[in-house]
């Protein structure tokens, strides 16, 4: 059994949390999972202390059989042209997770390059381990990706099957919602502010 598998996600701890802006109601997310052939991508949105499903999809490069460096543009513009259409006010993104196959993760990091090129500059981007991710919807940073994508389907109320790189996209920027939420909740609890119910049931 994993060791993963007894920590709740409460024991999360969110890297980027402390730069975290203030609650913003109407805030977008998008969050990005980026590959050299399908890049996957997810927004919510905050409305009243819920998040919501906005859209999702991927960039497929792979069916056109280009070389690396025509994709990566067409990751770029592609992802320039989706920022400029939704205006998320935040950006969530998945690290780079290095495997034994070193060609495959010089292209992702490449990928996520082009994908990082994309935003513009103003706009806040931050970074999640897969694990992290895993663990912040899962509660086991083992998680398969049929887990996460349940998940993400019964959070977000989508009934539709979802591919793989778009559900993994929504759950970095779901995670980054978690995020959010334990920084305000950190953030009213030193102003000693906290909500009982908040207090008792942490989320």
């Amino acid at each position: 059994m994993s060791r993963y598998r007894t920590r709740s996600w409460r024991a999360f701890d969110p890297g980027a949390a402390r730069t975290l802006p203030a609650h913003a109601a109407g805030l977008r997310i998008l969050g990005l999972d980026p590959g050299s052939r399908r890049t996957g991508y997810g927004l919510i949105e905050r409305r009243g202390s819920d998040w919501v499903h906005v859209a999702h999809g991927c960039v497929t490069v792979a069916a056109a059989k280009l070389p690396l460096p025509e994709r990566l543009r067409v990751i770029f513009e592609s992802l320039r042209e989706l920022i400029a259409t939704h205006a998320p006010g935040e950006v969530a993104i998945e690290r780079v997770f290095v495997n034994r196959n070193v060609d495959s993760a010089l292209k992702l990091g490449q990928a996520r390059g082009a994908a990082l090129c994309a935003v513009p500059k103003g706009l806040p981007v931050f970074e999640y381990a897969p694990r992290a991710i895993k663990l912040a919807l899962v509660g086991s940073g083992a998680a398969e990706k049929a887990q996460v994508a349940h998940m993400i389907r019964t959070l977000l109320g989508i009934q539709e099957r979802i591919v793989a790189d778009a559900s993994d996209a929504l759950a970095v920027a779901v995670c980054h919602a978690h995020s959010r939420r334990l920084h305000e909740l950190a953030a009213q609890s030193e102003r000693g502010a906290v909500p009982a119910a908040a207090q008792s049931s942490p989320r």
